[in-house]
């Protein structure tokens, strides 16, 4: 046991986070004013608009919950995942990578379970599937080993200690009342819908300050965070907050870190709320991608050959996050396998149809699809 008390479940109070409301009411408006537009947007999107985007996001969380904690899953048996789980193959599509399966299991058991009581038993349900075929660590059950669970980096001989975890033995004591506070405090200590941001964010912070598997931590704490956000909603959040910590990931890892140092938690939920807020914008933003994408195809599919057909399918395959870097004739001939003269010959033919805007000038132009 660390004898000074550094953490935040060593101090006398834990775990009775503290902080002042009045501060966070804009952010708490702005995400309200974000849940509204986010749904009108859905509500003037087609049903096969709606599912495109359920589909991208889904996989987006998955793929970013994944790669901050440094693993990094096969995009393609991920969506074969997913659909399946959507029921959207018929027959079902063959997935290699059982991490991916796992994955997408927990996106889709944190969606159709949403309202359900947290239990011990559904956590560990959920950390069987994101641990799938991980032989080299204790699953779907709370860490057991005697040494410190510590959050750490530097090489050897210089590392640093971000964070000390509470002892093993100390483990399923703690997560009994973590499991019943994040049960009551759905009814109890947050009863407006609006403030599920705030919920969310105290749910990871205690989850992560637990720290109760021996690995899986982070992305077990933001499922938990999307389930309290649903719970808050009524019904299941399409966004991802994975995506946007891993856009920004060190300040991530310097929020939590400042935060589990104390018990006053108003920094925490600030940074968090600029999360869940991002995260809308980033959800609408999807939404209407999908929209501008079904549109442009109606607009332009009599202006494309079988060429351009096939280069613009490419870029407009990985969706709202796009094509990587622009179109530039070496990647028209390396898509399409035709000579450098049909290349520029379809590039300037796209852009004088209006299909493409051009960037940049001679060997160095560049090209993006005009209306997406």
């Amino acid at each position: 046991m660390i004898e000074r008390k550094i953490y935040n479940w060593q101090q006398d109070g834990w775990p009775r986070f503290v902080y002042d409301a009045a501060p966070l009411e804009p952010l708490l408006h702005e995400y309200t004013a974000l849940s509204g537009t986010f749904a009108g947007t859905n509500e003037n999107s087609t049903t096969n608009d709606q599912i495109k985007a359920t589909v991208d996001i889904m996989i987006t969380e998955a793929l970013k919950t994944s790669e901050i904690e440094g693993e990094y899953l096969s995009q393609k048996d991920l969506r074969s995942s997913i659909k399946n789980n959507l029921g959207l193959s018929n027959p079902k599509e063959k997935v290699r990578d059982l991490k991916a399966k796992g994955a997408a299991d927990l996106m889709m058991a944190c969606r159709t379970a949403f309202d359900k009581p947290l239990s011990r038993k559904m956590l560990f349900s959920w950390h069987r599937m994101i641990m799938a075929d991980d032989n080299t660590v204790k699953i779907g059950a709370w860490r057991s080993r005697a040494e410190p669970m510590q959050v750490i980096s530097g090489a050897l001989g210089k590392v640093k200690i971000h964070y000390e975890a509470p002892p093993s033995a100390q483990v399923a004591s703690e997560m009994k009342h973590y499991v019943m506070w994040y049960n009551r405090s759905l009814k109890e200590d947050y009863p407006h819908g609006y403030q599920a941001p705030i919920r969310s964010a105290l749910a990871h912070l205690y989850f992560e300050s637990i720290h109760p598997f021996q690995d899986g931590n982070g992305r077990m704490g933001r499922a938990l965070s999307d389930k309290a956000l649903s719970q808050g909603h009524g019904t299941p959040v399409l966004l991802s907050l994975s995506k946007t910590i891993s856009d920004k990931r060190q300040d991530y890892y310097n929020a939590l870190e400042r935060a589990q140092k104390k018990l006053d938690v108003n920094e925490w939920l600030h940074y968090f709320l600029n999360v869940c807020i991002q995260a809308q914008r980033d959800a609408i933003e999807r939404i209407r991608y999908s929209i501008k994408k079904k549109n442009f195809w109606q607009s332009h599919k009599d202006l494309l050959n079988d060429r351009a057909t096939k280069v613009i399918k490419r870029m407009t395959k990985g969706g709202y996050d796009g094509f990587d870097g622009y179109l530039n004739a070496r990647k028209y001939m390396a898509i399409t396998k035709c000579s450098k003269a049909t290349a520029t010959r379809d590039l300037q033919d796209l852009l004088a149809a209006g299909v493409l805007n051009a960037i940049g000038e001679g060997r160095s132009r560049s090209y993006t699809l005009k209306d997406l």
